[in-house]
């Protein structure tokens, strides 16, 4: 039966609600002083009490509404209508136990783990240790905290799952890709790694020359210092570049996403580049050959950084490149004229294709003993697509092993327009 108030019981709320109002207007009107304040207050405190004279129970003027609902009358979550096509629409993978056996799964359950497995144990489903520990509870809790499941889908994944109760003995379990967040610790822990290795090297080539001048017979001997000292110097100088390189690194990532906004003649930039190399000792008799379209529109862009992507890419043509071979470097616009194009191309030992995908990974390189001897830190490439990216460009790296390596970048005419499809 619905409950109502006795009318007794509403005489006395309407008298208190009147108290109060009266006694606040009062107490208002001589802190105030305020006429207008004592008219309004009882005004408002007037509606209140018509409201409260008005307003019937919500149970007397729907019956239903004073009827509870049972708990044998109301659905399942999961036998409710809309449930199968709302769990479809998660992207991430979950299913429906009963016990240990699969009810329901999603698309992206049944992608990552098989058709089939509507129906199966699910401790056969998801073979984990962990997954088999936790089903193996009777009942089966819930997680209060995520489990960490490793190897699901391919070696490399990690996921986290959980499962919470969704009544009728059932379970809702949910799984989580948690590669991305892996793999972004494991490349700052190799980062570290690779950063401390490039730097002990020159530090313990350095501790060792000083430990040998030390040494009186080998301090007098003018020759030998000379030639121990310039070898010092140059692993200082490694030394900078790599520090200044990841100094570098850091300041292009902390603006990428602010998009540079100044004009840049990338033309007039390559010129001067390319006499910084012309007159350069390391040629070796190379030739960089220069194409650029005339008329060129300016780029918006960071000009210090373009800079630096033209002498990155640039010097490991020199370094890559066969003695005698050009180094041919092309500025165009794109066939829609939305973008320049600027492709880099040198004839050299060229890259296998497995090696080209990893590139642009800090510290990577393709034969390292080769890098370090003349003179690379590994970031040149990172830095040049953090750049490229800074931009709103693309980059591009093509490579045919015996033949030479093409780089192209396309960076848009406006920054602030981003890259699509290559034009």
């Amino acid at each position: 039966m619905a409950y109502d108030a006795s009318p007794l019981q509403k005489t006395g709320r309407i008298l208190l609600a009147a108290a109060v109002i009266v006694a606040g207007a009062i107490i208002g009107f001589y802190m105030s002083g305020g006429v207008e304040r004592l008219i309004v207050t009882l005004s408002a405190g007037l509606f209140a009490i018509i409201i409260l004279l008005e307003n019937r129970s919500e149970r007397r003027s729907n019956p239903q509404a004073a009827a509870p609902i049972l708990k044998n009358e109301a659905l399942a979550i999961s036998q409710h209508p809309q449930f199968s096509p709302l769990i479809n629409g998660i992207v991430d993978p979950v299913l429906v136990i009963a016990g240990p056996v699969v009810q329901q799964a999603n698309r992206a359950a049944r992608k990552l783990l098989g058709e089939h497995i509507v129906g199966e144990d699910i401790r056969l489903v998801i073979r984990h240790p962990s997954v088999a520990d936790f089903i193996s509870q009777t009942p089966i809790p819930e997680t209060s905290r995520p489990i960490m499941l490793m190897g699901i889908g391919s070696r490399d994944q990690r996921w986290e799952m959980q499962v919470k109760k969704i009544g009728d003995g059932k379970r809702l379990l949910f799984l989580w890709d948690q590669s991305g967040s892996y793999a972004v610790d494991r490349m700052r822990t190799d980062f570290v790694a690779n950063a401390s290795h490039e730097l002990r090297t020159p530090l313990s080539s350095i501790k060792g020359f000083i430990e040998t001048l030390e040494d009186d017979s080998a301090g007098d001997d003018a020759e030998l210092r000379t030639r121990f000292l310039g070898v010092m110097f140059g692993e200082a100088q490694r030394m900078q570049k790599l520090i200044d390189d990841l100094i570098s690194l850091s300041r292009i990532e902390s603006e990428k996403h602010n998009a540079p906004d100044s004009p840049v003649d990338l033309g007039e930039l390559i010129r001067e580049v390319r006499e910084v190399f012309v007159n350069s000792p390391d040629m070796h008799g190379r030739d960089i050959l220069v194409d650029i379209t005339p008329d060129l529109p300016p780029t918006f862009g960071d000009r210090a950084q373009l800079s630096q992507l033209l002498h990155n890419l640039i010097s490991n043509a020199v370094k890559y490149g066969r003695d005698g071979t050009p180094i041919a470097i092309s500025l165009t616009l794109s066939r829609n004229g939305a973008m320049q194009r600027l492709v880099i191309a040198d004839e050299g030992e060229g890259i296998a294709p497995e090696h080209l995908p990893r590139l642009t990974e800090r510290f990577y390189r393709v034969d390292s003993g080769r890098s370090r001897s003349m003179g690379g830190t590994g970031l040149g490439l990172s830095i040049v697509k953090h750049i490229v990216e800074r931009h709103r460009g693309r980059f591009d790296i093509a490579s045919i092993p015996n033949k030479g390596t093409t780089i192209t970048i396309s960076l848009p005419k406006n920054a602030g327009v981003q890259a699509g499809t290559q034009q």
